[in-house]
């Protein structure tokens, strides 16, 4: 699920406390953060957003899925994962309430 927010300043630090994730790394190549916010007591299923940030006009794009299980395979990239659904859009709903306040 895919959505933008326009015209926060605050850095990715403050960002990803405010909205509950943990921070796994930049990506280099797209210059996108990568974060996870697990379900009901770690591990997964787990929120998977993937945000980058407009440095001129500061507005943020999200990717955001639902990740069910792990990667069967350390070096697989492949996993059971859920791009559309209630679930995703109460999780963007809650980020932009957060957001927008």
């Amino acid at each position: 699920m895919k959505f933008k927010l326009k015209n926060t300043k605050e850095n990715i630090s403050t960002l990803t406390r405010k909205i509950s994730y943990h921070y796994l790394r930049k990506d280099e190549k797209t210059n996108t953060h990568v974060l996870v916010r697990a379900l009901e007591g770690g591990g997964y299923p787990r929120f998977h957003l993937y945000l980058k940030i407009d440095k001129k006009t500061y507005e943020l794009f999200f990717n955001l899925h639902l990740d069910q299980k792990k990667p069967v395979y350390e070096t697989a990239r492949a996993h059971a994962a859920e791009y559309k659904g209630e679930a995703l859009e109460e999780e963007a709903r809650r980020i932009k309430e957060l957001l927008e306040e």
